[in-house]
């Protein structure tokens, strides 16, 4: 670089040495520019990082910009609030929406954990707070304000934005900052291509310096005939009037299994059966998704032209309140049910699997990766048993994976 030039510095705060804790600092003239603000998710040890003072001073900030919603980029932004940041978060209008979920989504638990330490004597704080409430994560979402990622725009003296379609959920963007004559590009989450939905993803010049996501760098998807599987368990259910059970993120792997099922069906490759989808937030997800159609890739936009619902199986029932949940348990006949946590950590799926998993017509489908030590991950080795609500449960059900569903592009993509 020309070292006449201004300085411009890049600090890494996260997302190094590990995938989550997104966090980019971006230094130059007397300007600070904040690319993500991720928690940190996993093992503990990780988990306590959310604890630490900011590494940054939250006063100095001029602005942030955020490639996606998912919280891994996004979940720290409520406690930067908390203490005191009030400039602009820059970010997509469908990652405004999805935010509206997942923010006060967070928070909630944030709260939830702390009520349960106290209750419990759990914590060796006496009380033992939230990282952050709801109050912080209203007060975050009025700070977001949106670009127009196919439209340059600055974020603050001398820095401009120009961004992408990542592929990678709804609003997820790659990103270039061009900051005197300098650029530096973020490639934030990098989706997949030939997948339903959203357009694949779209290059941008690297510039001076490219920061790549490289969760799946080391490794390539294993190629699986998704259809062929999937069919074959619908017919299955279908055929001994059982459940197929399928724990799934509410955002974006959700709206993926919905497309795949109503494509079948339209194709005649499965029977129609009613899919319930159970999780409050994957219902609002699927509602933000069908309002954004615009961002949809040529495929599903033809599919709208013609007068289908992409995301719509001919009988799906969304699930919203907890006696709506409950009654499925009490149905009879065959029946999807895709409800959430996609690794069977928490939610509704938890009461649905204590009810099915000790049923041998039962199907439980993993559709998404299942972490060491999360229930998904034991009910997935062939265990025989696995604990919910701090009760053994058999696992007699027929257990099934499907591969190929990641919303992250591997080594070769």
């Amino acid at each position: 670089m020309n070292k006449r030039s201004p300085t411009v510095r890049l600090t890494f705060y996260g997302a190094a040495g590990t995938v989550t804790g997104s966090r980019y600092l971006v230094e130059y003239d007397k300007k600070k520019i904040l690319v993500d603000c991720g928690l940190f998710q996993g093992k503990k040890e990780l988990r306590l990082r959310n604890w630490s003072e900011p590494p940054f001073d939250i006063s100095k900030l001029s602005a942030i910009v955020l490639t996606h919603a998912h919280l891994d980029h996004t979940g720290y932004l409520p406690l930067i609030v908390k203490r005191g940041y009030r400039g602009p978060i820059y970010c997509t209008a469908a990652t405004r929406e999805l935010l509206k979920l997942l923010l006060p989504d967070s928070a909630y638990l944030q709260e939830e954990e702390a009520r349960f330490a106290n209750k419990h004597g759990t914590s060796k704080h006496k009380p033992a707070l939230p990282l952050y409430d709801r109050k912080d994560a209203e007060e975050t979402l009025k700070l977001l304000k949106i670009f127009d990622r196919h439209r340059e725009f600055k974020v603050a003296d001398n820095c401009i934005l120009s961004s992408v379609c990542a592929g990678h959920i709804l609003g997820s963007v790659s990103l270039a900052l061009e900051i005197h004559g300098r650029r530096i590009v973020f490639s934030g989450d990098i989706g997949r291509y030939n997948t339903p939905i959203l357009p694949a993803p779209t290059g941008l010049p690297c510039g001076d310096l490219m920061l790549c996501e490289s969760t799946y760098g080391n490794r390539e998807h294993q190629d699986s005939n998704l259809r062929k599987i999937l069919g074959r368990i619908v017919r299955k259910t279908y055929e001994r009037r059982s459940v197929l059970l399928i724990p799934a993120f509410a955002i974006g792997r959700t709206q993926t299994l919905l497309y795949h099922l109503a494509d079948m069906e339209r194709d005649g490759d499965i029977p129609v059966l009613p899919v319930y989808v159970d999780s409050p937030m994957a219902v609002d997800a699927t509602g933000i998704y069908r309002r954004f159609k615009h961002d949809f890739d040529e495929e599903a936009q033809e599919l709208i032209r013609a007068g289908e619902t992409p995301l719509l199986t001919e009988n799906t029932i969304f699930c919203r309140s907890v006696n709506d949940s409950k009654r499925l348990n009490s149905l009879r006949g065959s029946r999807i049910i895709i409800s959430a946590s996609g690794m069977v950590t928490g939610g509704r799926i938890l009461h649905h699997m204590r009810q099915w998993l000790p049923k041998e017509e039962t199907t439980v489908l993993f559709v998404g990766y299942q972490a060491y030590g999360t229930r998904g991950q034991i009910i997935q080795s062939g265990a025989r048993e696995v604990k919910i609500f701090g009760q053994p449960v058999p696992i007699r059900a027929q257990v099934e994976t499907i591969s190929g569903l990641s919303a992250h592009g591997d080594r070769n993509e």
